[in-house]
């Protein structure tokens, strides 16, 4: 009788276990793979919409990317532009898309294609490039540009961020853009063709809604500059800033 206890106890106590529910492998695979960098996330951020008063000649400009994917690859899509309000029209946009794959912890590699939208004609680009973050902050996008015309060309922005407070930002940011031939059709010299270094003080209402004011100096350089002037315009001046930054 006291055999027959214990076994009847033991089959009490073990019940509860028994009853549980044990994952399968399939699904202990796919929890294990998206708690390794294997989530499929989107995000979308519109790095800079603002008016700027462009000496007189106030303009509108957007610089905004999004991407969809994991940790490793991930779909880009870029675009950025200006709308000039005393000529009611578009001075130049452009569009990427580009495949990007981490190379490390803090870089992407990056390739795609590039189209701009210009006065001049439009143009198609292939493109290669690296974006991340560098020791120290700096966060960089570099790009190197092959048109359909087999004109070269290359572009450089760097960034970082100074935090004021936890809400109050002030984001110094540099933009170099280099020709490696003379394109006269589009007024581009070779060379470092164009600088633009200038900086933006922000305020986080919320983390993805910042309006911020700033200033912006830009200028063509060299053969770029002299085909501005033969056009009649002003190869670089400052711009006061005023606009917004949102993220989703």
């Amino acid at each position: 009788m006291k055999w027959l206890s214990l076994l009847a106890t033991s089959s009490l106590l073990a019940a509860p276990a028994a009853a549980q529910t044990i994952p399968s492998n399939s699904e202990m695979r796919e929890h294990t793979r998206e708690h390794h960098g294997g989530l499929t996330l989107g995000y979308v951020e519109g790095e800079r919409l603002e008016y700027r008063s462009n000496e007189g000649d106030p303009v509108f400009l957007w610089d905004a990317q999004g991407w969809y994917g994991g940790d490793i690859n991930k779909l880009w899509v870029k675009t950025e532009g200006e709308y000039d309000f005393k000529a009611d029209e578009f001075e130049e946009a452009e569009v990427q898309a580009l495949w990007s794959r981490a190379i490390g912890g803090f870089f992407d590699a990056q390739a795609g294609l590039r189209h701009d939208f210009a006065p001049g004609g439009d143009r198609t680009f292939a493109v290669v490039g690296l974006q991340g973050l560098t020791p120290y902050l700096f966060e960089v996008d570099s790009a190197l540009f092959v048109s359909d015309d087999g004109d070269v060309s290359a572009r450089i922005e760097a960034e970082y961020e100074l935090l004021i407070t936890q809400r109050l930002i002030l984001q110094p940011r540099t933009e170099l853009n280099f020709e490696f031939q003379d394109v006269p059709e589009y007024g581009l010299g070779s060379g470092l063709s164009t600088a633009e270094v200038g900086a933006r003080l922000r305020y986080e209402i919320k983390r993805e809604f910042a309006p911020y004011i700033g200033v912006s100096w830009e200028r063509a350089l060299g053969d770029t500059a002299d085909f501005a002037r033969a056009d009649g315009e002003d190869p670089g001046g400052v711009s006061f800033l005023a606009g917004v930054r949102i993220w989703f």
